[in-house]
């Protein structure tokens, strides 16, 4: 197998900063050619999100407010991988039951892994593992709480109805709209 002529090889890495989650770099890479370029790289432990759909075929969707966006959007339960003291990069299976009891505060009897996508691979390498959880129950008393400074507002809509907010553009979060979509196709592909 030849060498992929889009390759790009990386020549050195300066980190600007490092935050709680994200670690900012810019990047010099070399081309196939010979050509070098720079990247502005926000790399990213990874995050999970999950459709969470209760026994009344409601998804569970959170409203807060995105500073990035100056304003709220409806989205999907998600949450950041957290990074362990070793450095290691936490389980996204137990993250997505972990953000799942702290945003929504409901725990679910069964989770399906559906897959994986890059948010934003031109700049971030954030991937997003995505799962459906159902059988959902509540966590009652003493479960997990969203982090101190998230603030939620709980959505529990109609799955259709989602769906619909997702394809008429009312729901504009990327991670949304690929959760809600690939599980309205496969939930068509299974009545077949």
């Amino acid at each position: 197998m030849s060498e992929d002529p889009l390759r790009e090889t990386p020549i050195s890495s300066e980190v600007i900063r490092r935050g709680r989650i994200l670690e900012f770099r810019i990047d010099t890479v070399e081309a196939a050619d010979g050509h070098r370029s720079t990247r502005d790289i926000a790399a990213h432990p990874g995050g999970v999100c999950m459709v969470a759909i209760d026994d009344k075929d409601r998804v569970l969707l959170v409203r807060q407010w995105r500073h990035a966006t100056g304003g709220p959007l409806l989205e999907i339960p998600a949450g950041t991988l957290d990074r362990e003291p070793d450095g290691s990069i936490e389980d996204h299976a137990a993250a997505a039951a972990r953000e799942l009891e702290e945003e929504t505060g409901s725990r679910a009897t069964s989770w399906r892994y559906l897959g994986n996508f890059y948010t934003a691979p031109g700049f971030t390498s954030e991937l997003m593992h995505l799962y459906l959880a159902t059988g959902l129950t509540s966590a009652h008393e003493g479960g997990l709480q969203p982090d101190e400074d998230e603030r939620l507002e709980l959505y529990p809509t109609p799955f259709h109805d989602a769906v619909a907010m997702a394809e008429r553009g009312e729901i504009r979060d990327a991670k949304s709209i690929v959760g809600l979509l690939w599980v309205a196709r496969l939930r068509e592909s299974e009545r077949r």
